[in-house]
């Protein structure tokens, strides 16, 4: 039996972004290593529009300026989006519940996409 071990730099972490109290879209820096995202990019958000069920979310990352999309913005080694009117458009209670969503790749139309699996928290009330 040979046996290899997994250093700890070798597993990627949580690929996930969260919103925060300000309503922007922060990456986790998994995420940001999965889509392979930099400030040079655009981010088209979408919804399931045949099923009102689904909580979750779309995305496509873009390499070029759309006017539909998001621009992606860097804070140190923070990536995000401003999506909080986009939140509050969804009726998506951010300052309440702590919003967190996996990513996961998909293949849309022959395209490929992210989807957000929506989960919520109760946020921790300031001591």
């Amino acid at each position: 039996m040979k046996i290899k071990f997994i250093t700890p730099s070798s597993v990627p972490g949580k690929i996930k972004c969260t919103v925060h109290l300000n309503g922007k879209l922060g990456f986790s820096q998994a995420a940001v290593k999965k889509l392979d995202i930099s400030e040079a990019n655009y981010i088209k958000i979408g919804i399931n529009d045949e099923d009102r069920n689904d909580s979750g979310l779309y995305i496509a990352i873009l390499k070029r300026k759309d006017e539909d999309a998001f621009k992606v913005n860097k804070a140190g080694n923070y990536y995000y989006l401003n999506t909080m009117y986009l939140f509050d458009e969804l009726k998506i209670d951010y300052r309440k519940k702590k919003i967190i969503y996996d990513i996961q790749e998909i293949e849309h139309e022959g395209m490929k996409m992210y989807k957000l699996d929506k989960r919520e928290l109760n946020r921790n009330p300031k001591k």
